[in-house]
């Protein structure tokens, strides 16, 4: 599985994000996922299988699949939070 961290313009809160992604992944004790970043300009469909980003830019990115829209990149609960939904959905957890 992949998962990529998506910010509006630039990377440096994508990779911020994608970082705290690992950090949860690792908290979970799961392996085997792939963790990247990019702008919102340059993503495609075909680069993850889920995309995360926050709910400034989430109505953006209906064109990419599956979505997970945070409300802060900062918010390590809330991110924790909806990683395990999803990861619990896909029976990683």
């Amino acid at each position: 599985m992949k998962i990529m961290a998506v910010c509006g313009s630039g990377l440096g809160s994508s990779f911020m994000l994608e970082m705290n992604v690992q950090q949860i992944l690792s908290e979970f004790g799961v392996s085997g996922i792939e963790v990247e970043h990019s702008d919102l300009s340059s993503v495609t469909p075909d680069q993850a299988d889920l995309f995360i980003a926050a709910k400034d830019i989430a109505e953006g990115m209906g064109h990419l699949g599956e979505v997970v829209v945070i409300d802060s990149i900062i918010d390590m609960d809330g991110l924790r939070s909806k990683l395990k939904e999803v990861l619990e959905q896909k029976g990683m957890l």
